[in-house]
């Protein structure tokens, strides 16, 4: 087999800077020294990746890699060496390490001493595994290189064959991807991709946010394919700036033809596999569920919430079925517990049952996905398709005890829905800053001994009800009161509350959430003979956790990459402060509306008689902005945080 024929021609190409001793020691020598990789622990000599691929879509890659340590932090941070697997998909392989000593030694690793065991894990169960090698003390010039070898993918499907290389061949036969980062938290000086497919097995590629030297060659009946960077250097990082996958140099490659071909092939594995078969307990269970049913909507939302509430977010290792194919609804069911696919599966079951025409699909929590179709998702999600034709996407694993059947938290991502006659990938949009408003309506007499008297209101929803209500969502009911306590003690230390009135929490779906609180703060107000001055309470930063853009860095005044916030969203406050007669309002000044639809901010402060009255409004309007809006969005945030920073003066009428 042509295959065989070539292995150690692929052996040989994975060492393209020499593999004698004599050439690493040349290599180590011109890498340079910590005063080159400014703040670096170490620098990546080469990384150089070689992936054969078979027909049947299997492929054996292998790495070779060496890493030249600068200091003492890059000796801690190597001396074991750790490489994660999946055995139901992948299997892993350290085929070599030799340590490269800066007094000229070398010395090889004893390969019986690499370890094999059991992935640390939290909420998803799987059987991950990873391979360790403690290679004891490293010091300042030594290097390390490493011979990694792995075949198979990165997910695994129900499957079955006699085949032994048969679980490791991805679910879409025949088919190859990769995604593949052309970045580094260390500063690399070259960095190479090979890939090797037969002729017969075309492949699409592209280079995202930089370029690569490329190249193509015909050997005997295999294309290889080979892409290069030379002297990576880590990329600064801004405040909440967008993933690095989406601004950093990476290269994608795909086999399938198109993402139609990928919808349509996600939704045949569910439906060959039985993904969503209903049974009588779970037709049962949604007529109990849609007794109380109004219309369409109210259907799709009852189901929603019970599968978002009642299916416990643990993922259990049910052997070969962690990957693509969704659990089927009995188990589901049974169980009461999964990931956000079987959440999802459970969800298409039950609409499924309830008569709609309901189907799963893929996306990418907190990345872009780009045009070609290799695969880029990390969460499933459901689709229903209503009445008047039109698709609706539903995610159960994000909107528990949230008023949304799809969370706005992931607005502006893409996603693949698997239908019968394909789907292209799509973008969610923008919810309107409207949908997800935090509301505080305030009013205070302050006394002449300056305490502070009156009573809150705040009400929220969407996204914003979410972390409003996550103050007892999150907590034991025993803590409920101990928690709105501290919330108004951050600002008014010496408070005392007299009344405390809120919506029962579970409840979420009948309205949104709202707090209103009674209380006194002694010495909340210094009052001399001349002046009055005091901080605002609802625009003085209460409630902040509702509020992330608070928490937003302002110190950079320019930035070169997209930035996001946690969503759209709208704050308006209302308060008003009775003081003692005599007194004229100094500061702080009204802002008339400054901003656009991006984000906008606009304040009043103005008194009558005794009474100073205050609003803000604060539109911010989606969750993802280029760097061009940077300096709309803040602004707004600065004028803001001016008011939970500030006082409000009044000084003696003369």
């Amino acid at each position: 087999m042509v295959f065989k024929n070539i292995f150690w021609f692929f052996v040989a190409l994975l060492i393209p800077l020499g593999a004698s001793a004599d050439g690493i020691r040349q290599l180590l020598a011109a890498a340079g020294s910590a005063a080159d990789y400014k703040s670096a622990g170490v620098v990546v000599v080469f990384d150089s990746t070689t992936v054969k691929v078979m027909p049947t879509g299997l492929s054996h890659m292998y790495q070779h890699k060496l890493v030249k340590i600068l200091n003492e932090r890059g000796a801690l941070d190597n001396r074991t060496l750790i490489f994660g697997y999946d055995p139901l998909s992948a299997w892993a392989e350290i085929q070599g390490v030799r340590i490269h000593k800066a007094n000229g030694l070398t010395m090889d690793f004893d390969l019986a001493n690499v370890k094999d065991y059991a992935a640390p894990a939290r909420a998803i169960y799987w059987g991950a595994r990873e391979k360790m090698a403690d290679l004891g003390r490293l010091e300042t010039g030594d290097a390390v290189e490493v011979w990694f070898y792995r075949k198979g993918f990165t997910y695994a499907l129900l499957q079955s064959g006699s085949d032994p290389d048969e679980q490791y061949i991805p679910p879409m036969r025949g088919h190859y991807y990769d995604i593949v980062p052309f970045w580094s938290s260390d500063p690399i000086i070259e960095k190479v991709y090979r890939v090797c497919l037969p002729k017969d097995k075309p492949i699409q590629y592209a280079i995202y946010n930089g370029t690569l030297q490329s190249s193509m060659l015909f050997k005997d009946d295999q294309i290889i394919y080979t892409f290069n960077l030379k002297d990576i250097r880590p990329i600064a990082s801004e405040p909440s700036m967008v993933s690095q996958s989406d601004i950093a140099p990476k290269l994608l490659l795909s086999t399938s033809p198109d993402w139609e071909a990928k919808s349509m092939w996600f939704y045949g594995v569910n439906e060959d596999y039985g993904s969503f078969k209903s049974t009588p307990e779970i037709k049962a269970k949604v007529k109990e569920l849609l007794q109380g049913a109004r219309n369409e909507m109210d259907s799709i939302s009852l189901l929603t919430h019970w599968a978002a509430d009642e299916i416990r977010y643990s993922g259990i290792s049910m052997g070969k079925g962690e990957g693509y194919t969704l659990h089927n609804g009995a188990m589901n069911f049974a169980d009461r517990c999964g990931v956000c696919k079987d959440k999802a599966g459970m969800l298409i079951t039950m609409l499924r049952a309830a008569g709609f025409k309901s189907y799963a699909a893929m996306t990418m929590a907190g990345e872009r996905i780009d045009r070609i179709p290799a695969d880029q998702f990390n969460h499933s999600v459901t689709v229903v398709q209503r009445r008047n034709g039109e698709y609706m996407m539903l995610d159960p694993t994000w909107v528990p005890f949230l008023r949304e059947l799809w969370s706005s938290a992931e607005q502006q991502q893409n996603y693949l829905m698997g239908l019968p006659k394909g789907a292209d990938l799509m973008e969610t949009p923008v919810s309107p800053p409207e949908n997800h408003y935090l509301r505080m309506v305030a009013v205070w007499k302050i006394t002449n001994d300056g305490t502070l008297n009156g009573e809150i209101t705040l009400t929220a929803e969407g996204q914003t009800d979410n972390a409003v209500r996550s103050i007892f969502t999150r907590s034991s009911p025993g803590t409920w009161r101990n928690n709105l306590e501290k919330e108004i003690l951050r600002l008014a230390p010496t408070a005392k509350i007299s009344d405390m009135q809120y919506t029962d929490p579970d409840e979420y779906q009948k309205q949104p959430v709202s707090i209103t609180l009674k209380f006194s703060a002694p010495g909340y107000a210094l009052i001399a003979d001349d002046a009055i001055i005091f901080k605002p309470f609802a625009a003085g930063g209460f409630f902040s956790r509702a509020q992330p853009h608070l928490y937003t860095n302002t110190g950079i005044e320019i930035r070169k990459y997209n930035f996001r916030d946690r969503c759209s969203r709208l704050v308006e406050i209302t308060e008003s402060f009775e003081v003692p007669a005599g007194y004229k309002l100094v500061t702080p000044k009204s802002i008339s509306r400054a901003g656009d639809e991006t984000a906008s901010y606009e304040r009043s402060v103005v008194q009558q008689s005794n009474v100073v009255s205050i609003s803000e409004k604060i539109s911010l309007g989606k969750r993802i902005y280029k760097p061009e809006e940077w300096s709309v969005y803040r602004q707004v945030v600065m004028n803001q945080k001016e008011m939970t920073q500030g006082q409000i003066v009044l000084s003696k009428s003369k």
